[in-house]
């Protein structure tokens, strides 16, 4: 009796042990054909195997949009839920649109339910065919043209086109928002990206790797203050003192890696540089809107005139990893360029470096009597009344963008400048094409010193 259990025993272990390894080796065995009519039906069959991990994934940034922090000295809960931007200005009342990039299904207003776990996306992340797409304006839904069960299917790691369905396209399109990340990183050379292209061939979870908890290293400093188990650099994987030239060890004391390996951004395709909201409404035919030296379209009666630029020189600035901001209801000054977010740090800071940024200018609207950033209301269905890009009509969708945020408005509005930092970490170029002594000091150096606060180039000893 003892053998005969024990036997069984072995059987039933080995009929796990083979069923395992036929699920991981290929989903398409455990998904079966389908078929599945919604995202969240897929993800009720993913947990039927993976509950822990998705219930992991519920605690991380990529769903929540936010985490808790100290933002210019205050605790909150602060992330892409709530930050103010210069691109499309906040998310509150343009939940469709904007949450088509969220790692979940249906957050189409306030009342979304970020405990149901039905409601995460795994194939966003997961699905390797290359055809999952979700509905630009469906608050996270899949589009109706994707065979849920063949992605279904094709789970396995995340790669690179994965992560840039979201990432390459922030700000409303491919290269609008970071310089550094754009679509031409799917598949680069390696002279735009040494890590991503040529024989090293990485992927994103190469530098930016995950746990069981799906905590993903790296943040945006968009929506980050730098600190937490997330923070990552260069140094992760290089020896901080990498270089056989003792005098480079010395200089990357003080010198963000990034500064001399990513001497220009936007390598292949220009990025966004400037967004003028305020001379947005305007009926031009499409056949006299202008176009660039890149060919691209500097106006756009949705969103006002732009400026793109390619083969950026980054702006220089004093980092020590932490940013300051302006968050949502914070008195500004009108009268100068509203800096929604600055990297801080200073010369004499000893945690900070010289770090690359773009920097994205723009003009966007605000309450000219409360003086506060204004939240707009931009998206809406043809027949609502109030969104920007159906009436356009400021006034309305000011007043809507401002009571779905929780803040009071005025009545009264008026256009601000405003700038913000995006730190630039990708677009690594080989190193023989790291910039040279003569790029940053001598007569035709690119740094600005006095705005690093030195007196001239420190390679004189009376500058420093």
């Amino acid at each position: 009796m003892k053998l005969r259990k024990l036997m069984a025993r072995m059987a039933l272990l080995l009929g796990l042990s083979l069923a395992t390894s036929a699920i991981a080796g290929n989903h398409a065995d455990y998904v079966g054909a389908g078929p599945f009519k919604t995202g969240p039906e897929v993800t009720k069959k993913c947990m039927e195997c993976h509950e822990a991990e998705t219930k992991s994934f519920m605690k991380s940034v990529h769903w929540t949009w936010a985490k808790k922090q100290k933002i210019n000295g205050k605790e909150m809960e602060y992330g892409k839920k709530n930050a103010l931007n210069n691109f499309c200005v906040a998310i509150d009342s343009n939940w469709p649109r904007c949450t088509s990039c969220h790692a979940g299904y249906g957050w189409k207003d306030k009342s979304f339910d970020f405990n149901k776990a039905e409601n995460v996306d795994c194939l966003v992340c997961h699905e390797t065919t290359g055809t999952y797409k979700k509905t630009p304006a469906g608050a996270g839904n899949p589009d109706a043209k994707v065979d849920l069960a063949k992605v279904a299917q094709s789970v396995g790691k995340p790669t690179r086109a994965a992560c840039g369905s979201c990432h390459f396209y922030g700000g409303g399109g491919d290269r609008v928002k970071h310089g550094d990340l754009d679509s031409s990183l799917a598949k680069p050379t390696a002279d735009i990206d040494v890590h991503m292209g040529g024989k090293a061939q990485m992927t994103c979870q190469s530098c930016h790797k995950g746990g069981k908890d799906h905590t993903i290293k790296g943040e945006a400093i968009a929506v980050s203050v730098g600190a937490g188990p997330r923070i990552m650099g260069c140094t992760d994987c290089h020896k901080e003192n990498v270089h056989k030239n003792a005098f480079l060890n010395k200089h990357a004391k003080k010198v963000a890696c990034q500064t001399c390996h990513i001497p220009t951004f936007a390598k292949a395709k220009p990025t966004k540089t400037w967004w003028d909201w305020s001379t947005a409404g305007k009926n031009i035919p499409e056949k006299d809107i202008p176009k660039d030296a890149y060919g691209e379209k500097t106006y756009a009666k949705m969103k006002g005139d732009f400026k793109w630029e390619k083969d950026v020189v980054p702006t220089y600035a004093w980092y020590n990893g932490t940013v300051e901001r302006v968050l949502l209801g914070d008195k500004i000054d009108p009268s100068k360029v509203v800096k929604l977010s600055a990297a801080k740090g200073d010369r004499n800071d000893p945690n900070a470096k010289i770090m690359p940024f773009k920097i994205m200018r723009g003009k966007q609207p605000y309450d000219s009597v409360n003086n506060t950033v204004a939240v707009v209301n931009t998206f809406g269905p043809p027949t609502s009344e109030t969104a920007y890009w159906v009436k356009y009509d400021w006034n309305k969708a000011i007043e809507a963008g401002m009571k779905a945020a929780g803040q009071p408005y005025s009545g009264k509005y008026g256009f601000i400048e405003t700038s913000m930092v995006w730190a630039v970490n990708h677009m690594v170029a080989p190193k023989d094409k790291a910039l040279k002594c003569n790029d940053c000091h001598g007569d035709k150096g690119r740094l600005d010193w006095k705005a690093l606060g030195y007196k001239g180039d420190p390679k004189n000893p009376a500058s420093r």
